[in-house]
């Protein structure tokens, strides 16, 4: 048996409930309790699953900064918030940890509403340093004597609002702001970049990070030494280095690189920078997954391995048989890409998770991963689509939304053949609020030049992909996380979908179903049920498009029906449903319209089926409405 985890006897992991307790450790017991912290996170893990591989990475970081700082009045803010696990454990959440991500549960991702402890809620990358900054003014403004401590990592440094925030903080000389760069040299996937190879070298550079780290250290508490060594600091850099450090540069003290899995030494360094009063940057070195072999082994898969055997690390696989959406993407464009050479893909750190690494193994020229920096990824591809190519981004639905403005200004404004997939469509599940993708649908449909497509299944999401890069306009695709329906893709021959054309699935004379997307396959089974009884007939109509919508089509179901329902995996404010409605008065039809979606709310974490049930548009929500409309 391959033996994972070794296990040891919980002695300190039930004496911290809070910060405070912590605090009454002595620091030779920190390594201990860090041992204790991560076993428990990799056996609660194991059976409840989540983000696994960066909190491990993160645990002595953590025990260290709530054992020198004094939490909640001194404020953490994480950066990408599945690294927080064991900040959540030590803040009193330990007990509930087990109901991480499950509907009423904790979140998996720092959350304001949730503790005092969270001061700023994380799920989208780069934001850690902007709200830091703000936090720290907010104390100064208000007299508050604080520290504010930032954790970026995970890639997160690669998202140029992590540089808008050092270049906008470091311009203030004073101020109790410190930002741990938690450097793993991991996003989800291996990181890539410029930055990357810039602090490859300057983990060459021990000379001058040992003697910074131990001058700083020793004369931390000798202000007048301190504000010499100041000075000439500089200079001492410029003859070790070699060359200017890209931190200081930007006018934060740089002390680093520090062993991030020393719990002992991390607390000695933090102690002695909390009394420096001026920007700094302290960059230690971890390894994502430390401590549980599997994860160290394979850091990508174990990012969010699902459920797994702790002892041996062996992952149990989901039951669900279907292809995953994604990989009828990833499998598809790599089809395509072989047969037409203007092809390209591009993604911002996400080649797994999207299933673009299947292009990326196989023709690695013509794929870019330009790490977390979604706005970038979609201006780059409009300059590859006006230099005569046809990029295929792919974004998450949620993370999109960073890049709204260059897909208003630079592909849709100058009509560039850019088809943009937009994976995590609708209800994502347990990554709760800040991942849903509930607002594509709206916020692409509002874009002029912008085609908008949803598939309501694998074959349709093929014939889609298949006809976007061969139209010569923006072109976007959405479709959900997880298994598919079903269908039968594999090796059919492609087929060119007409653009704004739907199609109806099924004839019936009482009641018409208008759905988009996948949660048309809700609504089909719906429909099975309530006319299994026998007493209605049922139509159904999938739209294909939310833009262009198929005016013939609604046309068709304004003329034969009084009552209408529209179901989408999306908000109803803005959203198909509403567009539908417009076009059926425009057009002088006024049957009775009921909009089956998401509300006018932030929906929480839990499993797609229990949120799909709680917005009201699951397979049963759909019957009760059927049945209402009819009843009525």
């Amino acid at each position: 048996m391959n033996d994972a985890m070794q296990h040891i006897e919980y002695e300190l992991l039930y004496r911290v409930n809070s910060p405070a307790d912590l605090k009454r450790l002595q620091i030779d017991e920190l390594p201990r309790y860090c041992r204790e912290l991560r076993q428990y996170i990799i056996e609660e893990c194991s059976r409840n699953p989540g983000h696994l591989a960066s909190s491990l990475g993160t645990i002595e970081l953590t025990v260290a900064i709530h054992y020198v700082y004094d939490t909640p009045h001194d404020k953490l803010v994480w950066d990408v918030g599945h690294q927080a696990y064991a900040h959540k454990i030590i803040t009193g959440r330990r007990d509930e940890f087990p109901t991480n991500r499950k509907l009423g549960g904790i979140s998996g991702f720092p959350r304001m509403a949730e503790s005092e402890y969270d001061a700023f809620g994380a799920g989208h990358s780069s934001t850690s340093i902007s709200a830091a900054y703000g936090l720290t003014k907010a104390a100064e403004l208000q007299g508050v004597d604080n520290h504010v401590v930032a954790v970026i990592g995970d890639g997160a440094m690669t998202g140029g609002l992590a540089f808008e925030g050092l270049n906008n903080a470091g311009e203030k000389k004073r101020g109790k702001l410190l930002v741990i760069f938690n450097d793993n040299e991991m996003a989800i996937d291996q990181a890539t970049g410029a930055l990357d190879s810039y602090l490859a070298r300057m983990s060459t550079s021990r000379t001058y990070n040992s003697l910074k780290r131990g001058l700083w250290s020793i004369l931390s508490h000798v202000p007048p030494v301190l504000r010499f060594c100041q000075k000439v600091g500089n200079a001492v850099k410029q003859g070790l280095l070699q060359n200017s450090n890209l931190f200081e540069s930007l006018n934060f003290r740089y002390f680093g690189q520090l062993d991030g899995h020393d719990v002992k030494e991390l607390v000695r360094m933090l102690s002695a920078l909390k009394d420096i009063d001026e920007p700094k940057l302290l960059h230690v070195i971890t390894t994502k997954g430390k401590g549980y072999t599997p994860a160290e082994d394979n850091q990508a898969v174990w990012h969010a391995p699902g459920r797994f055997n702790p002892e041996t690390g062996e992952r149990i696989p989901s039951k669900s048989a279907a292809a995953r959406y994604q990989d009828v993407f990833g499998e598809t464009l790599l089809e395509l890409a072989r047969k037409n050479d203007k092809i390209v893909g591009i993604t911002p750190a996400m080649p797994s998770g999207c299933s673009m690494n299947v292009m990326m193994q196989a023709m690695p020229e013509r794929c870019f991963d330009v790490g977390i920096a979604e706005g970038h990824a979609v201006t780059f591809s409009a300059g590859l689509a006006a230099g005569g190519m046809h990029p295929v981004c792919n974004i998450y639905s949620s993370f999109m939304q960073r890049a709204y403005d260059n897909v208003i200004h630079d592909v849709a404004l100058q009509n560039l053949p850019v088809t943009l997939c937009i994976d995590r469509g609708g209800l994502v599940g347990e990554d709760g609020a800040t991942h849903h993708g509930a607002f594509d649908l709206a916020y692409f449909s509002c874009i002029p030049n912008m085609i908008v497509a949803a598939p309501m299944d694998e074959v349709e999401l093929r014939n889609m992909l298949y006809t976007a890069t061969n139209t010569p306009s923006p072109y976007s695709i959405r479709y959900p996380r997880g298994a598919g329906a079903g269908a039968d893709w594999r090796g059919r021959e492609f087929e060119t979908i007409p653009t704004g054309k739907g199609r109806r699935l099924k004839e019936g004379k009482d009641l018409a179903i208008v759905s988009i997307g996948t949660a048309g396959n809700f609504a089909a089974e719906a429909i099975r049920r309530v006319e299994a009884e026998g007493k209605v007939s049922i139509a159904h109509y999938d739209l294909r498009f939310a833009k262009p919508l198929d005016v013939e089509l609604l046309r068709e179901v304004g003329e034969k029906f009084d009552k209408v329902i529209t179901v989408e995996d999306g908000v109803l404010r803005g959203g198909v449903g509403e567009a539908v409605v417009k076009l059926l008065s425009d057009n002088g039809f006024k049957p009775t319209v009921r909009t089956l979606g998401i509300g006018d709310s932030f929906i929480e974490h839990g499993t797609p089926a229990e949120l799909y049930a709680l917005c009201g548009y699951d397979s049963d929500g759909i019957e009760r409405a059927i049945n209402e409309m009819i009843e009525k």
